[in-house]
């Protein structure tokens, strides 16, 4: 993922490198209007859009609030009516009959009470039916209120009823066929009604019967059904079983699914009353609800959004289209003004590209303050400055050739000095002088190694063949009192090192280990590793000479660490190196062309112990000669 964003980042960088700056400042300038207007505009729709569905939410909860006092009203009807249905003591007797009455009784009954019943019924036009239901053997049934209730025991409400001990029940039936036509097989029509169910208890928790009150569901949810409707709202009914309720055939639902709706009101909580907004079939709507509770229903009212959502986005893309022809509008002054302020630094490009083309004597004719003037000025400092290093070059370059020259005669004297060696060699081993002739050799080699200076860069293996012949040459001094050992791998030997970079640590080893008489009486050993560590190749040469106390130690750390002004300032100015003048001056310079060459993180470490060791830690990059690192590879770490 990081090497994603990184390759995306460069790619805009160098995009938006071959912008010319006019074309960058046009845009920065569109941006910082762009993103104002952005950030308002969805601030201030938002808010637009909040108080629209607030707006709309109080007007609706109005209809709802008044169509919520209609049901209730309905309510209080049939329940007022299923009391007057027994409140005639005629008829609760003839309900708590113990013997089957006589004809005449029952004609006096139907005559009178019986049609007091339905005078009640048909005294409110909404109410649809009033029955009485009861169990009693003794009574006849007198159509169409009173009837036997072996008719209803089988009704899924019927337990409900009875398991309310005497308190009202609501059901709404849906797709009822009315009573007295439920045996016709023939007759089809049904209709959905909102029942009062309450049992007749007489005495109390005495089961009589029970009363039925029947109302048709458009005379109780009128704007639920009505055919007047603003064509934006319409309500439904959702009953305790999830059903839903309403003209279904309003063209306010066409396309709309009701299964979608329900499942969306489920998910809301209904404590109280709610509101919510859902989408079906990219039109957003509003739906408010509130609780009927004696149905055990809820009663919805969706109101389509659609027109003041769409009124929102007309409103939102003009005011968009008229901020897009604005800022079209002065990026184009901007870019006329840009042109007029750039023009000179236009000029300036220019004659970069004339000096790029070889031509070095232009003239800018740019006097002008600010920026473009100050620039124009130090770039005619610039090309003054660029004919004195020419003319600087070209000097050097004659001064180079004159070296070369010197350099070349150098080398005839040194080959001079190389031929007389090897007569010396010659004349020794004719004298068997062989100690002497042993000496001119690695003499020999040990100056062609520091002569032929023909790369900054050797091998492990040429470096520690120089330092074997130094050690053959000191040996002279010392009576065969150094030892050299190496412990380092064939294939580390192959090893790229700094030439001349090992031969000041051995020479140091040599110098300094030597200053004890025990030292000189014994001799000591130096011994030369080489291993690889992760982040690189450790060179180490350790001598178990006469060490160094921790004061000289932290000395000779300060001295290879120092920078250039103020070692000359303590060390070099001063004179302080005194008696051990040297001590520490080939480290420092060893330190000082590692990193140089490679990196702050190799260099030298010193560790010792007076009249036990001297270690010096040498760590280079891992740069094997005849494989290795690549040749790219290498240059990252040479500097």
């Amino acid at each position: 993922m990081g090497n994603i964003l990184s390759e995306w980042k460069m790619r805009l960088t160098l995009l938006t490198n071959r912008i010319s700056i006019q074309v960058k400042l046009i845009g920065a300038y569109i941006l910082i209007i762009l993103i104002p207007i952005i950030l308002f505009s969805w601030y201030l729709f938002n808010e637009f859009y909040q108080n629209t569905i607030q707006d709309t939410i109080k007007k609706n909860q109005y209809v709802l609030e008044s169509e919520k006092v209609s049901i209730l009203n309905n309510i209080e009807i049939m329940e007022r009516t299923a009391q007057l249905s027994t409140a005639d003591r005629e008829v609760f007797n003839y309900l708590l009959s113990t013997r089957e009455l006589e004809v005449p009784e029952l004609v006096n009954f139907d005559t009178n009470s019986s049609s007091n019943l339905q005078r009640l019924m048909f005294s409110n036009p909404n109410i649809m039916n009033v029955r009485l239901f009861t169990n009693n053997p003794s009574i006849k049934e007198i159509w169409p209120v009173i009837f036997n209730e072996s008719r209803i025991e089988g009704r899924a409400w019927y337990k409900h009823v009875l398991a309310r001990k005497g308190t009202v029940w609501w059901e709404i039936l849906k797709d009822e066929k009315d009573i007295l036509k439920r045996e016709n097989t023939v007759m089809e029509s049904t209709s959905t009604y909102v029942s009062l169910l309450w049992e007749i208890c007489f005495p109390i928790a005495t089961h009589v019967g029970i009363r039925v009150v029947d109302m048709q569901i458009d005379k109780f949810f009128q704007k639920a059904f009505s055919p007047n409707q603003d064509g934006q709202s319409h309500m439904l009914i959702v009953d305790r079983s999830g059903g839903i309720f309403t003209d279904t055939g309003s063209p306010f639902f066409k396309g709309m699914n009701l299964e979608q709706l329900r499942r969306d009101w489920e998910g809301q909580p209904h404590q109280g009353g709610s509101s919510f907004t859902f989408t079906i079939g990219g039109t957003p709507y509003l739906c408010l609800t509130t609780p009927i509770d004696q149905l055990g229903a809820h009663l919805l009212n969706v109101v389509s959004l659609e027109n003041p959502v769409t009124q929102i986005k007309h409103t939102r893309n003009l005011f968009i289209a008229a901020a897009v022809v604005l800022i079209a509008l002065l990026s184009v002054i901007t870019y006329f003004l840009q042109s007029l302020i750039l023009k000179k630094l236009h000029i300036l490009r220019d004659s970069m590209k004339k000096v790029r083309s070889g031509d070095l004597n232009v003239q800018i004719d740019i006097d002008a303050g600010g920026e473009v003037g100050e620039l124009a000025h130090h770039f005619r400092q610039m090309l003054k400055k660029l004919n004195e290093l020419i003319v600087e070059a070209v000097n050097k370059k004659a001064a180079t050739k004159e070296a070369e020259l010197n350099s070349l005669k150098n080398q005839i004297d040194a080959h001079f000095l190389y031929n007389t060696l090897e007569n010396l060699k010659m004349l020794a081993e004719v004298e068997a002088q062989y100690t002497i002739s042993d000496a001119l050799t690695s003499l020999g080699a040990l100056m062609r190694y520091s002569l032929k200076w023909s790369s900054d860069h050797v091998r492990l293996r040429d470096e520690i063949g120089h330092i074997q012949n130094y050690i053959a040459i000191m040996n002279i001094r010392y009576d065969d009192k150094l030892e050299l050992k190496l412990d380092i791998p064939e294939g580390y030997k192959e090893q790229e090192v700094l030439k001349m970079s090992l031969q000041p640590l051995v020479e140091n080893a040599v110098k300094h280990g030597m200053n004890s008489d025990q030292v000189r009486r014994d001799g000591i050993v130096i011994l030369i590793r080489a291993w690889q560590m992760v982040d690189g190749m450790l060179i180490e040469v350790m001598d178990n000479g006469a060490g160094m106390s921790p004061e000289k130690l932290i000395e000779l750390h300060e001295k290879i660490e120092m920078d250039d002004a103020h070692f000359h300032t303590k060390y070099v100015g001063n004179k302080q190196i005194g008696d051990n003048e040297g001590n520490g001056i080939g480290l420092r310079n060893v330190t000082q062309r590692i990193k140089m060459y490679y990196s702050n993180e190799y260099g030298i470490k010193v560790e010792s112990r007076v009249g036990v060791y001297t270690r010096v830690m040498m760590k280079l990059p891992y740069l094997i000669l005849s494989g290795g690192l690549s040749a790219y590879e290498k240059s990252t770490y040479r500097r």
